[in-house]
């Protein structure tokens, strides 16, 4: 048997060292301190969402505001928009049928991008399988918890408005 010595251990097998019994066992307290450690942070973010909306606000707006020209906009398209002063997208559906509806884009269960399917004429989230009916955003299937907040569309002289809708039937 030859005695060649072996190499020296590399910095990293000396900071976290494999062969040790203590590196694979977890202490009670060490298990109890990192439970106490999650718990804290899930509820310091569950208190941050329940307050959120008490600090911040939601965007509203006044009046109508401009959104592009009907033209702009062919049969079972969409065009995305922004309010001026928020960054919320918007979506502008033109239906089948020839009318306008303007609903957030972002799908009220996670958040998540939501694109109109004209052939099935429902808004579709495609991260969880939600679907959300293209007349009046309300959620026919999946997680979603509630519809999908929308504008009030008017059209005159080709142009295509939006504007809040009443408080009381703003979802």
């Amino acid at each position: 048997m030859s005695s060649t010595p072996l190499p020296p251990r590399s910095p990293a097998e000396t900071d976290f060292p494999i062969d040790r019994a203590e590196a694979e066992h977890v202490t009670r307290r060490e298990f109890a301190k990192f439970l106490c450690l999650l718990s804290g942070g899930m509820a310091v973010g569950s208190g941050w969402v329940a307050v959120k909306d008490k600090i911040f606000p939601p965007f509203t707006f006044e009046g109508e505001r401009f959104v592009c020209n009907v033209e702009d906009v062919v049969f079972g398209a969409t065009h995305p928009f922004t309010i001026q002063g928020s960054r919320t997208p918007f979506i502008l559906i033109r239906l089948n049928d020839g009318s306008f509806r303007a609903y957030e884009q972002k799908c009220t269960h996670l958040a998540c991008a939501v694109y109109y399917s004209p052939d099935k004429n429902k808004i579709e989230c495609p991260c969880h399988h939600g679907y959300f009916d293209a007349n009046d955003g309300k959620v026919l299937a999946g997680p979603p918890p509630r519809p999908l907040p929308h504008l009030e569309v008017s059209v005159r002289d080709g142009k295509v408005f939006v504007r809040e809708p009443e408080r009381k039937e703003r979802t």
